[in-house]
């Protein structure tokens, strides 16, 4: 299937390692170009001297998702490098997990007002685009109480609400928008490796509840979310697609 990718302008938060990298990776070898941004500074260089190899913009910058005047300029100017927008992805979070007071404010600065904020500077842009989509990264903690139950589930299942309320307020203008909710997802330096070396009970417990026999990959994630993006998916908005491998056992109504 051709996803109708190549040629469109699309940043993404988060785009170095894990879901963030993979869902930028697609895109460009789909055709797309893309602007990313993380916080560390050796990594951005290194990940966009890769995907420029791909043959198409990429362009990496180093930003903090929770500074929100930082990140406004930095989707002006990946706007004008890029020559516009088409494509939203706001993926970066805090993994604010433990129930503190400190991890209620970091989530909702990086993981809600992040979105947000990247939303809100963006929109200017898409609403000249043709083929203007949002995808927001939200986790099956949003959908069911679990051990991410305190700021990290709270702010995921915040997430969903707002974007499908962006979806509903802006299909008139061609601008849809949607959640991806992954998962238990795997891979080196992410948080379940560091789960499996630290907290081996906990790590085993949760890979013991996946159906499947396993974790996700951020591929698959990727997968779902590039679809999500693209043309081909033009009349689906305001839906939050779970990629868990059956993990969850409640019905999306």
């Amino acid at each position: 299937m051709d996803l109708g990718l190549k040629g469109l302008k699309a940043i993404i938060t988060g785009g170095t390692k894990g879901i963030g990298r993979s869902i930028t990776e697609t895109l460009a070898k789909e055709g797309a170009h893309v602007a990313f941004c993380a916080r560390n500074a050796a990594e951005v260089v290194q990940t966009a001297a890769e995907f420029s190899a791909l043959g198409v913009k990429a362009l990496g910058t180093v930003v903090n998702v929770g500074d929100g005047p930082a990140l406004a300029k930095w989707v002006d100017a990946s706007a004008e490098a890029l020559g516009g927008l088409d494509i939203v992805v706001a993926n970066v979070s805090a993994l604010a997990i433990p129930n503190e007071e400190a991890n209620w404010k970091l989530g909702f600065e990086v993981d809600m007002m992040g979105t947000v904020r990247l939303v809100t500077a963006a929109m200017p842009y898409l609403e000249k685009s043709k083929h203007a989509s949002i995808v927001t990264i939200s986790s099956v903690s949003g959908r069911e109480i679990d051990f991410a139950s305190g700021p990290y589930g709270a702010f995921k299942a915040a997430i969903v609400h707002y974007t499908q309320g962006i979806a509903y307020h802006n299909a008139g203008k061609g601008i849809r928008a949607n959640t991806v909710s992954p998962g238990n997802t795997y891979f080196p330096g992410g948080v379940w490796t560091q789960i499996e070396t630290g907290n081996p009970e906990l790590f085993n417990m949760a890979l013991g509840l996946n159906p499947m026999g396993r974790m996700g990959t951020p591929q698959e994630m990727a997968n779902a979310a590039v679809f999500l993006a693209s043309p081909a998916a033009s009349f689906i908005t305001g839906t939050n697609l779970v990629v868990d491998g059956a993990l969850t056992k409640g019905v999306q109504l």
